[in-house]
């Protein structure tokens, strides 16, 4: 099953995809929401049994798949290829950093670079959205039904903030109002199998990386019971969990500019288009 929110003149508006058919959940859940994540099956359910209106997504505008988020968690180095053109040896347990929930974006709205920005770089991921607090999970509980499901995110890094003026933290190269394109697709557990996804981006349709989920060094079940065992995963929290290699930080490509477009998919998930645009008052060829 899959969940969306489109752009309209007066605001978001959720749709749940059945069959081939899209359906408005607006009077039945409001929104697609923190509070809402837990009742998705419900959603479901009615637009299986035909008790929603049909939604007509040509020329749809997607938003990011869920509304708000008390928190953007991000796994770091989860990919051996990534860690070792990042010049990293592969971590023996899941790396955590923070991103600010005002990162989250819609999956195709344009980028505005950083004034100071010279590094910026793509990071096509597979992420999570939780549906039911998760805290201190055991080996009995089964990380995927605390899962409302899965969705694409870029997680866009400035490289000289995260690793030049870090200060040993790699937060300050993540949080870019804006640098967290999310969908637009939400894909209930049910549907997906997360070992098993090609993910792939390009930076003017030139191909830059190309991988699979199954080469994660830590899995979604276990990224999920490992942070839990330090924080609480609340519904409608964002988790991401890595990237491959092909970004440019290995050296191989150029940064980001103004005029550049980003394009990432993840199979059976979708895609998103990200114009990257000069800060105010910039030239077009320029990024300071």
């Amino acid at each position: 099953m899959k969940f969306a929110r489109l752009r309209t003149p007066s605001g978001a508006r959720p749709v749940v995809v059945s069959g081939d058919e899209a359906y408005d959940l607006s009077g039945l859940l409001g929104d697609l929401t923190p509070k809402t994540m837990d009742l998705l099956d419900s959603a479901a359910v009615a637009a299986a049994n035909g008790k929603l209106t049909a939604v007509d997504l040509t020329d749809a505008v997607f938003e990011a798949p869920v509304a708000t988020t008390g928190a953007v968690i991000a796994i770091g180095m989860n990919y051996a290829a990534h860690a070792a053109e990042s010049g990293s040896a592969p971590p023996s347990m899941p790396v955590m950093f923070l991103k600010t929930p005002n990162t989250l974006a819609a999956p195709d709205d344009p980028f505005v670079l950083p004034a100071r920005s010279v590094k910026m770089d793509w990071e096509v991921e597979l992420a999570m959205v939780i549906k039911k607090r998760a805290y201190q999970l055991t080996d009995d509980d089964d990380p995927l039904e605390y899962l409302a499901g899965f969705t694409i995110a870029n997680d866009l890094s400035e490289r000289t903030f995260q690793l030049e003026e870090s200060g040993g933290q790699w937060s300050k190269g993540k949080c870019m109002p804006g640098s967290t394109p999310l969908g637009p697709w939400l894909v209930t557990p049910d549907d997906v199998d997360p070992g098993a996804l090609r993910l792939r981006s390009f930076v003017n349709d030139e191909p830059r990386q190309d991988s699979s989920t199954a080469d994660m060094i830590f899995d979604v079940a276990t990224i999920v019971r490992h942070l839990s065992q330090y924080l609480a995963l609340e519904p409608g929290d964002v988790v991401l969990t890595g990237t491959p290699e092909g970004v440019a930080l290995s050296g191989r490509f150029p940064y980001l500019k103004p005029g550049d477009v980003v394009r990432i998919e993840i199979e059976g998930l979708g895609s998103q288009i990200q114009p990257m645009v000069a800060p105010e008052g910039a030239g077009a060829g320029s990024v300071a």
